[in-house]
């Protein structure tokens, strides 16, 4: 057992293989009843000993989310805001470096609770303390309903970013206690937790609560405008069969399943019928979240620390065979492309993927779209007001080529937890490519973990720059190359996110 006196009151951890754990330390008071769509508050503090040692719920979400093994599902609740702490079990004579890991999940599904995030590998591998967290998502977290705000009943809006920023702020005040140097912290995270990463850049509440952040995957353009955010609201409100007049009523006493299915109907509708558009993002809405995260980062309004961002090469294929969410057809490209920009955008575009429109083809470039595209636009934007390093991930060992979906979206997650030897990562390597694993493995862990103690990478890994535009390609063997694809990155200019007004 490992007991530790936080700001609210001791919890209890206990001893894994060479880590001390505490799993669902609570961050702020569980956002329930009154405080159902309202910014975190604080924790109230207990007397005694809280026993940390179990995960509590995940955040609100379909169950298939919150998936955490075969046949094995983490219970879903409002009460999930909660988050973990991994140290090394040795004893440090220094405070130690920080890492914050943010799940992905489209912001409507996912978990701290799943066993590839835990963090072991890296606290022991690299002398750090992770930290992992849940964040309320889908309806609870990413719809601003404030336009049905009542005096006796406000509405508050970008709730899961609020809910970040609350456990960077429980970082802030606690981590010292479990061995932590609160004025090391890194921010990390995969898909929307990317998107998460660079949402906190531009937001005015987070600063000073971070000094570095890693984005891995983002769909970097993600986001709603004030005018978007309550025309969505407008209609997830009328999924649940409400109305304007008896909104709010309905938002405070539904239950909280008949909501998410409600916001749930709506947001597949919208992605069907506007390609491109991702309606469940944090909002625009001119107070919390001032400006999108990329307009923030391009202008030099976002916060001005180190900055590693990446993709993988094969984004789209992991969407094509198991989800249909992004433009990854002849179709929905040819509607996304012709909304804004016409044919000479849509004639640039299929130039540039040789072989269009081919279905693969396709793939790649509705991946491109969604991933690298608008990571490329953060990392040159970025670069010029603080380091920053870009990277794509090409290791695709045999079976995932056999597959069909090569180095897709999210398998970048294997070598950065270092978890070759999960089941997963076994899996992966099955028909092969076990020394090309360890390699990325090596290539993850030893510059996100240098990154996180300094503020740089390797010394092998120089800074993007707009002129040069290097980028580190990780792969069974890594390599730099200048401005890579650049007649794709040159087709894709000028394209705007849809609008759903």
């Amino acid at each position: 057992m490992s007991d530790i006196t936080t700001a609210d009151g001791v919890v209890r951890g206990y001893r894994g293989r060479r880590v001390l754990r505490w799993r669902s330390l609570p961050y702020a008071a569980p956002p329930v009843g009154d405080l159902r769509f309202r910014a975190p508050q604080p924790v109230a503090p207990w007397a005694g000993v809280r026993e940390a040692t179990a995960f509590g719920f995940a955040a609100m979400q379909h169950r298939a989310g919150a998936r955490i093994g075969p046949r094995r599902y983490q219970p879903t609740n409002e009460d999930a805001l909660t988050l973990n702490v991994v140290t090394p079990i040795e004893p440090s004579s220094a405070p130690r470096p920080v890492l914050v890991f943010i799940h992905g999940g489209g912001y409507l599904t996912g978990t701290s609770a799943l066993g590839l995030y835990s963090g072991a590998r890296l606290a022991v591998g690299g002398d750090v303390i992770v930290v992992s967290l849940n964040y309320r998502l889908g309806a609870f977290g990413y719809v601003d309903f404030g336009e049905f705000s009542t005096p006796e009943r406000p509405f508050d809006s970008n709730l899961g970013l609020r809910d970040q920023v609350a456990a960077l702020e429980w970082v802030q005040r606690n981590i010292a206690a479990f061995g932590g140097d609160p004025g090391n912290v890194t921010i990390f995270g995969e898909s929307a937790g990317a998107h998460a990463v660079l949402s906190l850049l531009a937001t005015p509440a987070a600063e000073g609560l971070f000094h570095r952040g890693i984005a891995q995957s983002p769909p970097a353009d993600w986001g709603m405008s004030a005018e978007d955010g309550r025309a969505f609201a407008r209609r997830c409100v009328d999924a649940l069969g409400a109305t304007p007049d008896t909104a709010a009523k309905a938002l405070i006493t539904a239950g909280a399943n008949d909501i998410r299915r409600a916001v749930d109907k709506t947001s597949n509708k919208v992605l069907r019928e506007r390609p491109g558009l991702f309606p469940i993002a944090p909002v625009v809405d001119g107070d919390y979240l001032p400006q999108s995260p990329i307009d923030a980062i391009t202008s030099g309004a976002a916060h001005k620390v180190p900055l590693i961002i990446g993709t993988n090469r094969d984004e789209g294929t992991l969407f094509a065979k198991f989800a249909d969410e992004l433009p990854t057809t002849p179709g929905r490209l040819h509607a996304l492309l012709t909304r804004d920009g016409g044919a000479e955008l849509e004639s640039r575009v299929v130039a540039a993927y040789p072989g269009y429109p081919d279905a693969k083809v396709a793939v790649r470039a509705g991946g491109d779209y969604v991933f690298w595209r608008p990571s490329v636009t953060v990392a040159a934007g970025h670069s010029r007001y603080a380091p920053t390093y870009s990277y794509r991930y090409d290791f695709a060992p045999r079976a995932l080529r056999l597959a069909g979906v090569g180095a897709t979206h999210a398998t970048e997650l294997i070598p950065v937890f270092g978890a070759a030897n999960s089941p997963i990562g076994r899996a992966f390597t099955a028909a092969g490519g076990r020394r090309g694993m360890q390699s990325v493995t090596r290539q993850f862990q030893d510059n996100w973990l240098a990154f996180a103690k300094t503020g740089r990478p390797l010394p092998s890994w120089p800074a993007y720059t707009e002129d040069r535009r290097t980028t580190l390609i990780i792969d069974e063997i890594t390599r730099l190359e200048n401005d890579p694809d650049k007649a794709k990155r040159i087709a894709w200019q000028g394209i705007r996110v849809p609008t759903l007004i």
